[in-house]
């Protein structure tokens, strides 16, 4: 199989020096706010992102521990498959979040309701078009019970 190479295009700075007690989603990180610095070779691309409210940010979890298929995620005790989670211990250490955007100042962007910690390697930014999620009929499997008790949680080690 192939390799596939990514080369970071910015880094995103947050209060969190450390995956323990860093938000574990972006609706745990409510009002927390940050900045991403997109590298100068990059600076263009940030034309017209302003005009939107949330972008998504796609970053390495440089943090993460080993990547195992089975995994107690966040919210629960139990084994689960890795797909079937959230948590950072990945195959492919790729994070995600939907972050609001309050500025965007030459290279740097102003967030909030950041879950990210200090440091962290920037790939990609993406603007969040609800309009461009068809979201019928969402069923979110066993966390069903579980998505009230995202707000707050924080990061309790599991994967470092």
């Amino acid at each position: 199989m192939n390799k596939i190479f990514y080369r970071p295009i910015g880094i995103i700075h947050s209060p969190f020096e450390e995956p323990a007690g860093t938000p574990i989603q972006p609706a745990s990180g409510k009002d927390i706010e940050g900045s991403v610095e997109v590298f100068s070779e990059f600076e263009e691309g940030l034309q017209d992102l302003s005009g939107f409210s949330h972008i998504i940010l796609l970053y390495h979890l440089h943090l993460s521990g080993e990547a195992t298929l089975k995994v107690k995620p966040f919210l629960d005790h139990e084994l689960r498959g890795v797909f079937s989670t959230r948590a950072p211990s990945r195959p492919n250490a790729i994070g995600l979040s939907v972050v609001r955007l309050l500025a965007v100042e030459g290279r740097y962007l102003q967030v909030a309701d950041l879950d990210i910690i200090d440091g962290t390697p920037l790939l990609d930014i993406k603007p969040f078009v609800p309009h461009f999620v068809r979201a019928e009929d969402i069923r979110t499997g066993w966390l069903e019970s579980k998505t009230g008790k995202v707000h707050g949680a924080k990061d309790d080690g599991r994967f470092s």
